[in-house]
């Protein structure tokens, strides 16, 4: 008879006010990993106290005590926000984290009304696995947005919020916790 492998908590979701060490050490991997893969001058991502100015939410997903991964929205206007800081740790890489994140950045900036998401990430292998994510939840590709110039190395994707949201949105966006 196979014995099973002991299963994970389940993933949690929850509005983080950035205090924990955990987070702030997923953070300081965060911000290590994007001045690794990207050229100098390249780097946008939000630092600690980027990440606690006003107009800016922040989500951690948890399994157990365990810090699977980060993800922000920063509102740009009453119109647009923007994805920021999206990270999973490494030992909860294919787990789902980052789909929850996005999810619930996703969910809450209909709630603000806001009609369209966008982001700026990197190019290359590094940044493959993200991509992806994003485009499987209707980002599409797009040009620079916001202060953001184009450099040759950044790539801007955008979602209109605006069209009918895909039903698994529309499920996501009725559990997804933003004041946890």
């Amino acid at each position: 008879m196979m014995q099973r492998a002991p299963q994970a908590p389940p993933m949690d979701v929850r509005q983080d006010d950035l205090s924990s060490p955990q987070t702030q050490a997923l953070l300081r991997l965060h911000l290590a990993g994007m001045h690794e893969t990207s050229p100098p001058g390249h780097v946008f991502a939000l630092d600690l106290s980027g990440l606690t100015a006003p107009g800016v939410t922040v989500w951690s997903a948890w399994s157990g005590s365990d810090i699977c991964g980060i993800g922000a929205l920063k509102q740009l206007d009453d119109r647009t926000g923007e994805v920021k800081s999206m990270r999973t740790h490494p030992d909860h890489l294919r787990r789902g984290a980052a789909a929850k994140l996005l999810d619930t950045v996703i969910a809450h900036a209909r709630v603000l009304g806001l009609t369209r998401l966008s982001l700026e990430t990197g190019s290359g292998a590094a940044f493959e696995p993200a991509l992806a994510l994003y485009r499987r939840r209707g980002f599409v590709d797009g040009g620079p947005f916001s202060d953001y110039e184009d450099s040759g190395f950044s790539q801007f994707l955008h979602l209109d919020l605006a069209a009918d949201a895909p039903l698994a949105q529309v499920r996501s966006s009725l559990s997804s916790p933003f004041t946890k």
